[in-house]
């Protein structure tokens, strides 16, 4: 070896490793690793699985899906499927009472009679001292009616149908918000003249259209979620080639990028090295010629004080010489760390075209993202359906509600007394002829009920373990098939056959205790956050400045911790991978390898995070700008075979556009740097291991050996790449 490559075998990060003739790459005999936490990480998915079917036993979804009328049938599905929108018949009652949107959107009903209509009425009407001696199917509306109601053949005075509330003393203009009839508040203040002085209706038509519209106009004033929706579904049926264009162009640049890194690299580090001192040249220059223009400026730093306005502190000549002192120093650093450091830095060049080589040869390592994006969606979609069962688990409670408290019979009832919407009759309350039965809340009573909260929790953490160990699979897959293409000494050649899927096979056959127990103390940390950013939510009001400040150091540290256990388990995955060790001990040679190369690991660690990003924004931002200029109409298209003036919210492909290409940019490039980080801890175990004799060959390829000033002795068998 080199002087600068010595290992000192003193060293308290361990001794380097030794010669093996027999290793050639990722070991095929090997046994399972970290079975105990194997057996708990199964145990856990069994309980998940378990927690699943449970809550899709007890579970409904329809709870929060559609909503319910007085009577306990749900809008929208059922008898009610051709009816899918509630009506409320005194919307007045839900603002006055309760605030009409947590009222209504949480499934908790109004002290008022609900029916499932097919449309919300659009006008006003109401019941007026004439009408009560006309017969009912002259006055009401038999589709807002309650069901049990028929106006053709009912023994019922207009009277006693408004007196037991089986049909709307009133209507007002409503539009539809997430199934249920709520105030048009464009036009509800334009009441007719014939409904101001009508005996009996509610002053809030009039006097109260303020109360609403406090109430719900936030979230109704220009607000239609199902034309919204419907709008946006047609934006996307006619540009929905455009934007599969448009990704499949994120997706061929991504690749090209990535390739072209094989001869470009050297290139474009360089590049981004002189564009970062120059744009520390000119904050030095601009900061001396601030320094300049207020040289003769009499006010100093002594005479401005203290001030919250930053500006003025731009005005004083001492702030621009502290600036342009940080500045000289920040760019000395940097000059010198590139002047002792380049032949790291040349390392890092070499070992990212090797990683765009190895790419090149196994193009398929490409699609395996593909395999975690599917396995992270199922993970994701079973701990959302799990969540929505477990929240609608609960039994709905029903009590006798007096819907017009007013009178002086009714006053007894005070909603303690549960009912069954299906049996109740309101003729058993004679004495108040209002009295309904109303949904009050789900059941939050009993054993099971009490558990839920457990169970969330429990589906919660699992769903944390099962992504990370997704996560983790994608790591030590992919660290397999680059490892076997590293340790073969004639490329491509020696590279075994099937790489990646021989990877995965491996790493299930072998390591999945070990991946679970590295995801098992990833989780935990993120657990820990999650309660800590819980805590800090619900003390926030009544926290001083040394608590915050508290809070704030200790969620600092956790991601300080989770960072770190992201990059350990990162490594020890590709240690695992080679050597089919189990995790801790894999973990603690992949941190020794490294803190024995610490100058290296950084160097190439950064160099490789500055061309990523680059490349990343490159792709995302290169899409975002032309899906810009083309949805906007900017770019026509010859014989107009996309008009852009039919799309209704032209952002909403370019938001889609711009999202799915960071996904996929981000898919492969991550497998480029997973790529970057298993060659990277191949070529410094290389190193360790051989010396370049007859005995004891050099793996790297010819470039890294000549940046290291190494060769091989003698010709190695086969072409050298």
């Amino acid at each position: 070896m080199g002087k600068k490559d010595k290992i000192n075998p003193e060293s308290p990060y361990g001794e380097p490793a030794e010669f093996d003739p027999s290793f050639n790459g990722p070991i095929k005999k090997r046994g399972c690793t970290d079975i105990i936490c194997c057996v708990l990480f199964l145990v856990v998915l069994l309980g998940y699985i378990a927690v699943g079917i449970v809550a899709w036993l007890y579970g409904d979804p329809r709870h929060v899906l559609f909503p319910r009328n007085s009577t306990g049938w749900y809008c929208g599905t059922g008898p009610n499927k051709d009816r899918p929108t509630l009506l409320y018949f005194d919307i007045v009652k839900c603002a006055t009472s309760v605030n009409v949107m947590a009222t209504a959107l949480n499934g908790f009903q109004c002290p008022t009679t609900q029916v499932c209509v097919a449309k919300c009425p659009t006008n006003f009407s109401a019941v007026g001292p004439l009408a009560y001696a006309q017969q009912p199917a002259e006055v009401f509306n038999q589709n807002l009616c309650a069901p049990s109601v028929n106006l053709s053949d009912i023994g019922l005075s207009v009277k006693e149908i408004v007196e037991k509330d089986l049909c709307p003393f009133y209507t007002i203009p409503t539009i539809a918000v997430l199934g249920r009839c709520l105030p048009d508040i464009k036009v509800l203040g334009q009441i007719p003249p014939e409904f101001s002085n009508v005996p009996g209706l509610p002053t809030a038509v009039s006097d109260t259209v303020n109360l609403i519209k406090n109430g719900t106009g936030d979230i109704l004033n220009g607000f239609n979620a199902r034309d919204v929706g419907v709008r946006i579904f047609e934006d996307f049926a006619s540009s929905w080639p455009w934007i599969l264009l448009g990704l499949v162009i994120a997706m061929v640049l991504s690749m090209l990028f990535l390739l072209l890194l094989r001869f470009t690299a050297s290139v474009m580090v360089w590049v981004l090295i002189v564009a970062v001192l120059s744009t520390g040249a000119y904050g030095i220059w601009h900061c001396y010629w601030e320094y300049d223009r207020y040289k003769t400026q009499a006010a100093s730093i002594t005479d401005v004080g203290f001030t919250t306005d930053f500006n003025v502190y731009l005005q004083v000549q001492e702030t621009w010489l502290a600036f342009l002192i940080i500045l000289c120093v920040v760019e000395a650093i940097l000059i010198l760390i590139l002047i002792f450091l380049r032949s790291r830095i040349l390392i890092a060049i070499a070992l990212i075209r090797e990683s765009s080589k190895a790419i090149g040869v196994m193009m398929y390592t490409l699609l395996y993202p593909l395999i975690t994006f599917v396995l992270l969606l199922v993970c994701v979609a079973y701990w959302g359906a799990t969540a929505l069962y477990l929240a609608t688990s609960g039994e709905p409670i029903y009590k006798v509600v007096a819907l017009n408290s007013s009178m002086s019979d009714c006053q007894s009832i005070n909603g303690t007394m549960k009912c069954d919407p299906q049996t109740f009759n309101a003729s058993d309350y004679q004495s108040c002829p209002s009295a309904a039965c109303i949904f009050v809340k789900y059941n939050d009573e009993g054993t099971f009920q009490r558990t839920l909260f457990n169970l969330q929790i429990y589906n919660a953490v699992a769903f944390l373990w099962c992504v990370n160990f997704v996560i983790a699979l994608g790591q030590c897959t992919l660290a397999g098939a680059f490892a076997s293409y590293y340790w073969a000494l004639s490329k491509p050649d020696d590279i075994p056959m099937f790489p990646l899927s021989a990877a995965f096979m491996r790493t299930l056959r072998y390591h999945i205790g070990s991946l679970a127990f590295g995801a098992l103390i990833l989780t935990l940390v993120q657990v820990a956050r999650v309660i800590l950013e819980y805590i800090d939510h619900k003390t926030r009001m009544a926290q001083n400045p040394v608590a915050r400040f508290i809070l704030c150091c200790m969620k600092c540290c956790l991601w300080c911790l989770e960072k770190f256990i992201k990059f350990l388990n990162r490594n020890a995955y590709i240690m695992i991978a080679i050597y089919g060790k189990n995790f801790c001990t894999s973990a603690r040679n992949a941190f020794s390898l490294l803190m024995r190369n610490i100058i290296r690991a950084v160097v190439i660690d950064k160099v490789a995070d500055m061309l990523l990003f680059f490349g990343k924004l490159l792709v995302v931002g290169g899409i975002g700008v032309l899906s810009f200029f083309f949805f906007s109409g900017r770019i026509p298209l010859p014989g107009n075979t996309f008009q852009t003036e039919t799309l209704n919210y032209y952002w909403m492909p370019i938001i889609t556009v711009v999202f799915g290409s960071y996904l996929i940019a981000h898919g492969f490039f991550s497998v480029y740097n997973m790529c970057v980080d298993t060659l990277f801890l191949c070529f410094l175990e290389d190193l360790e291991r051989n010396d370049g004799s007859l005995q004891k060959p050099y793996f790297m390829s010819k470039n890294l050996m000549k940046i290291l000033n190494k060769s091989n002795k003698t010709p190695k068998k086969g072409k050298k790449k």
